[in-house]
């Protein structure tokens, strides 16, 4: 669903939502379901949105500022990312969107794991508010369409990593190879 049809949304800040609306739109039927929506969109813009940098038009939050924090910061951020991805699966997101879900949190946290250059990807990625607005939309459509699409990108980005893996270990295999060529152990 366009956000942009929604009443009281703005697309960099997802807590301006009103709860009734949220209880209408996504019909999750209860006010603890409209709760845990509107903490969840909290959450999500406390780690990807919370400041707009001065002089420009660039939110973050705290998810790039902790990833400085070697070690720690990620962790720390993972984790409140993997409670979003916890709190959709209570709410009844479909299993295909929590796996797209779970792909969005995986590249966050291991590009975001990069020093510095992770950083500046947590900052653009925002993989907490990519994973409110998915939750948001599957919960809203009626069809399964959208389930279908989370089905189809789950797929190919399995495909994309199981290919990524093989390329790695090819070319380990291969360096092993050369590396036992130049020691001498292959003849």
């Amino acid at each position: 669903m366009d956000r942009t049809n929604r009443p009281n949304a703005v697309d960099d800040d997802p807590v301006d939502v009103a709860p009734d609306a949220v209880a209408d739109e996504l019909d999750i039927g209860s006010p603890e379901g409209t709760e845990r929506l509107v903490r969840l969109r909290r959450l999500s813009r406390l780690l990807d949105s919370a400041v707009e940098i001065p002089g420009t038009n660039v939110r973050i939050g705290l998810d790039p500022i902790l990833g400085l924090l070697p070690g720690v910061g990620d962790v720390t951020a993972t984790a409140a990312s993997a409670y979003v991805v916890a709190e959709a699966a209570a709410l009844g997101a479909p299993r295909a969107t929590l796996a797209r879900m779970c792909l969005n949190l995986l590249v966050d946290a291991l590009i975001g794991s990069v020093p510095l250059v992770g950083d500046a990807f947590d900052a653009v990625w925002r993989a907490n508010d990519r994973n409110v607005r998915l939750l948001e939309s599957r919960l809203s459509e009626p069809d399964r369409a959208g389930e279908r699409r989370d089905r189809y990108v789950v797929l190919l980005l399995g495909a994309v990593v199981f290919l990524g893996v093989l390329a790695v270990s090819a070319l380990v295999l291969v360096t092993l190879w050369w590396l036992l060529g130049a020691a001498g152990v292959l003849g």
